[in-house]
């Protein structure tokens, strides 16, 4: 009984402290919002999460998890490797229509947050293990320079969050799709088709 009140507790946190800092960034956010949004004391949130600066880090983990299955989901709706590199983008769209753009949670944080926070490592963390993520997707596509087209693809999706957000227009979205396709087009061969009828039999 315990531990399930504790996670409920936990869960409650998290959630109410996700929609705060990424509406109004982790600045902008102090523990007594998230408190009064979450409906637990203020005594139940830092029996959880020591400092503020904790209770960031945990929230960009649970993000970090979840934005990651979200991609890898739109990814693969394509049945081609190559495919996947731009169907992931479709993640950006979907997250679009469902509240509009507020930015790249993780970008935001780690404008924000102290070079030595636990914020900025988590930060860090997500962005490291996106790009190995690309890298496979990238290698399973037979890419020329896998490790150069990851890191342009993380670039777009930075880049499309990020401008996303000034604009709350769609179309960059669609745009940062056109440009990944013609990057994986460049670095990746066609795939190759086997002949409906071979004269040499």
């Amino acid at each position: 009984m315990v531990t399930k009140r504790r996670t409920r507790s936990v869960d409650r946190i998290l959630e109410a402290a996700a929609g705060l800092f990424y509406e109004s960034g982790i600045r902008g956010v102090g523990v007594d919002d998230v408190v009064a949004a979450s409906g637990v004391s203020k005594s139940t949130l830092y029996t959880h999460f020591r400092t503020k600066d904790d209770l960031v880090a945990a929230y960009l983990a649970r993000t970090d998890v979840a934005w990651l299955e979200q991609l890898q989901s739109a990814a693969q709706q394509a049945a081609q490797p190559r495919d996947r590199l731009v169907a992931l983008f479709d993640a950006l769209s979907d997250a679009f229509d469902r509240h509009g753009f507020f930015g790249c949670p993780f970008v935001s944080a780690g404008v924000e947050a102290a070079l030595d926070s636990a914020a900025r490592q988590a930060t860090l963390h997500h962005v490291k293990r996106r790009h190995r993520w690309l890298l496979e997707l990238s290698r399973e596509a037979n890419a020329t320079d896998p490790e150069h087209l990851a890191g342009h693809l993380g670039l777009l999706m930075d880049g499309a969050l990020a401008t996303g957000r000034l604009t709350q227009s769609r179309s960059v979205v669609n745009a940062a799709k056109s440009s990944a396709r013609a990057a994986v087009l460049s670095q990746t061969p066609q795939p190759t088709r086997q002949k409906e009828h071979d004269n040499d039999v």
